[in-house]
């Protein structure tokens, strides 16, 4: 008699964690990847100071290691449609397809597998204000950008469960 479990492929543990900005630029909670409205995404205020991630931050760490950024609480996944310099970042039902395939590099740069010349970056400054929070949260634009040393500041990349 067999009293296996069966499970389904796509069900596994998920871990969140955020994916943050390791330069604080001018937002001294730092900016995290954070999504904007229904499918797009920028860089906003980390909002883990209030004690826990937030679901529009909470990424899912367990599948970052086969390349996917998978936004827990809504099942989407990070995309870079353009695949050129200056493309915006948007937020898609994960589908595998190699627009939504990243790897976070030891050197704390996410590069898209799709355009491996370049990496998720946030804007230049100065930040905009998005509202909410005390003092008032931040947002910048991310795009993909040319991988290079003069965008270290806004290219770095790290992960962590709570804020710091």
């Amino acid at each position: 008699m067999f009293c296996g479990l069966l499970l389904a492929p796509w069900l596994h543990a998920e871990t969140p964690v955020e994916v943050t900005l390791v330069d604080l630029l001018d937002e001294p909670r730092g900016f995290c990847l954070d999504t904007l409205g229904d499918d797009g995404m920028h860089a906003h205020t980390c909002e883990s100071y209030q004690g826990e991630l937030e679901e529009d931050q909470a990424y899912d760490v367990d599948m970052m290691a086969d390349g996917t950024f998978r936004l827990i609480e809504f099942d989407l996944c990070m995309a870079a449609p353009g695949r050129s310099a200056g493309s915006m970042l948007s937020l898609q039902p994960c589908d595998g397809r190699d627009t939504q395939r990243f790897e976070h590099r030891s050197n704390g740069k996410i590069v898209s597998l799709a355009a491996p010349g370049n990496c998720v970056t946030v804007g230049a400054g100065p930040s905009r204000n998005a509202g909410g929070g005390t003092p008032i949260h931040l947002i910048r634009d991310l795009t993909l950008e040319v991988c290079d040393g003069s965008r270290d500041d806004r290219q770095q990349w790290r992960l962590r469960t709570s804020a710091d």
